[in-house]
């Protein structure tokens, strides 16, 4: 009975198989397991694409001393060689003056930005508004306004400030560039517009033009006029000589910006000196107004800014009228307008533009963007005086003769993009901006995928555990069944 017993475990097949079945699953399990592992692990890695992070915005107003305009800016979010590709996308025109009027009432000055900063925000993407960075960059006006009452220009820069807190934009302040950095910005836009930094091979890549030749920049603004350029020889002065850094490369460019000598702040100084040369105190002519235009004029218009402040009369009264007739004659318009500039300060020096100041010998091609704007009684009625104007500073100032003259190229943009210092101050700026990697995308959620791939290396794994345990288990039963076999011999 003992024997018959004790060898039962051991000839029961039936029940050995019943064992061996939890195993066969198992084994199933396993190598179900690591077919998916090896499936969903080979798809994501092999079916990954690289996508480009994408477009970045930016903004910059510039707030000039006759008007303020708003650019839309857009580059690559990757860069390239640390600084943006970037290109126009909308321009917006502030309504009403320069920033700098508002010097007595800065509350009023977030009505006319706030309608521009209104269409701005449908051209940006909604969902990148909080990344997009917003810069204000004020000119010659806002410099005049600093020295003539620092206060008052502080309360315009905050009333801004203030503005800009209530929009969904990064607002990254708003200050007062020199005058020699509004001529290098001005530089590096005229450059990147011709195509002298970047070009596109034939692979479709951004590269360095080879043996590309820069172009010089004048800028005549309201109340200020700028030339940059890179000369033949090192500048003399060092405070003339910027260094800039652009896509890789360094360039040493010369840069001067003349305060006072804006087109708008000239004229105001022309008929100032007229007045004071006139008997009459109400009533002057203007040879450079057409004849029989006549207009009138307050002192506070004549002599409210700090570049006329100096021909003053000592009975100054702000509010006095003046009556001005054109006549309409050339010959001394060009007189009066050759009379702003002080040449004899140079004393025939090569390396000289006007008013005892150093400028190297002008090289290459210039573009000077100025355009006068839509017909306008305040501009048409100056145009004789502009022309004067602008034809001393470029031959008797920046010392352009007969052979440099062609160089020059009267433009106001290339392509799309306005030939205004904003966009090289958003070249520069762009330098400051992180560039962003590459986005990868899989074709699975990595915590999808992740997840998939913990539960199966999980089950694996646990599968594998089973397998194991069910070998020591059989291999256990099998040396018991040998023991007894033993037994039963005996």
């Amino acid at each position: 009975m003992f024997t018959a017993l004790s060898r039962q475990p051991c000839q029961q097949t039936g029940l050995r198989i019943l064992y061996k079945m939890p195993a066969v699953v198992t084994l199933i399990f396993l190598g179900l397991s690591i077919a998916v592992i090896i499936t969903i692990t080979l798809v994501q890695v092999n079916r990954k694409e690289v996508l480009s992070p994408g477009l970045k915005y930016g903004i910059v107003l510039d707030a000039g001393s006759s008007r303020t305009t708003a650019y839309v800016y857009e580059w690559p979010a990757e860069k390239q060689n640390n600084t943006g590709v970037v290109s126009q996308t909308f321009k917006c025109n502030v309504k009403g003056p320069g920033i700098s009027s508002y010097g007595s009432n800065p509350q009023e000055i977030a009505t006319p930005i706030n309608d521009c900063m209104n269409k701005i925000k449908e051209k940006i993407p909604f969902h990148l508004h909080r990344s997009t960075p917003v810069y204000l960059g004020a000119t010659a006006g806002m410099r005049l306004l600093r020295l003539q009452n620092e206060s008052a220009a502080n309360e315009v820069l905050e009333s801004i400030q203030n503005y800009f807190t209530t929009q969904p934009f990064e607002f990254r302040g708003a200050q007062i560039i020199t005058g020699q950095e509004e001529g290098v910005y001005g530089w590096i836009t005229a450059n990147y517009l011709m195509g002298n930094f970047l070009e596109k091979n034939i692979f479709n890549s951004w590269v360095h033009p080879h043996g590309a030749e820069t172009t010089g920049a004048f800028d005549l603004g309201g109340a200020s006029t700028q030339i940059s350029f890179i000369p033949e020889e090192t500048a003399e002065a060092s405070n003339s000589t910027l260094q800039v850094q652009l896509y890789g490369y360094e360039y040493s460019v010369y840069t001067h910006s003349f305060q006072c000598y804006g087109r708008d702040e000239a004229e105001k100084k022309l008929l100032a000196l007229i007045l004071q040369n006139s008997s009459d105190k109400s009533r002057i002519t203007n040879p450079c107004y057409p004849r029989n235009y006549e207009t009138i004029l307050t002192m506070t218009y004549l002599y409210g800014s700090l570049c006329t402040a100096f021909l003053r009369p000592q009975n100054y009264d702000p509010s006095q009228t003046v009556r001005i007739s054109g006549t309409g004659q050339p010959a001394l318009c060009r007189a009066a307008a050759s009379g702003l500039f002080d040449f004899t300060a140079c004393r025939d020096r090569k390396d000289c533009s006007f008013n005892g100041i150093y400028q190297p010998k002008v090289k290459g091609k210039f573009v000077l963007p100025f355009m006068l704007p839509k017909f306008d009684e305040m501009y048409a009625r100056s145009y004789c005086f502009s022309a004067n104007y602008i034809y001393h500073l470029l031959i008797h100032g920046y010392k352009f003769n007969a052979e440099t003259w062609p160089q020059i190229h009267f433009q106001k943009e290339v392509g799309n993009s306005s030939i205004a210092w904003s966009l090289g101050y958003m070249l520069t700026l762009t330098n400051m901006i992180p560039a962003e990697s590459d986005r990868i995308w899989f074709p699975m959620n990595p915590s999808l995928f992740a997840g998939l791939l913990l539960f199966f290396t999980a089950l694996a794994l646990l599968c594998l555990i089973f397998l194991v345990y069910s070998c020591v288990v059989s291999r256990m039963r099998k040396n018991a069944c040998h023991v007894e076999h033993v037994f039963a011999a005996e």
